[in-house]
């Protein structure tokens, strides 16, 4: 499914970057231009996303620890 949608935006962003890059593209050449563009940047994006996803859940665990050590010096300074 992630593919034919990839090939449909594709198409789309095919013809809105020739036309900003001011490419004189058939419609065949301009449609290959942005699905091969659209399946590149999707499978680039989801592993930079798997690997921000995995990054984030560490300095989550960081600030976690950060917070409870903040918590443990706060409270047992008290006693």
């Amino acid at each position: 499914m992630l593919v034919i949608y990839l090939i449909v935006v594709g198409a789309a962003a095919g013809f809105l970057a020739t036309r900003l890059m001011r490419i004189e593209a058939d419609i065949p050449t301009t449609m290959l231009i942005g699905i091969a563009g659209a399946l590149v940047g999707g499978f680039i994006l989801n592993a930079l996303v798997a690997v921000m996803g995995m990054l984030s859940g560490f300095v989550g665990a960081v600030l976690g620890a950060l917070l409870l050590i903040w918590l443990w010096q706060k409270y047992r300074g008290r006693r």
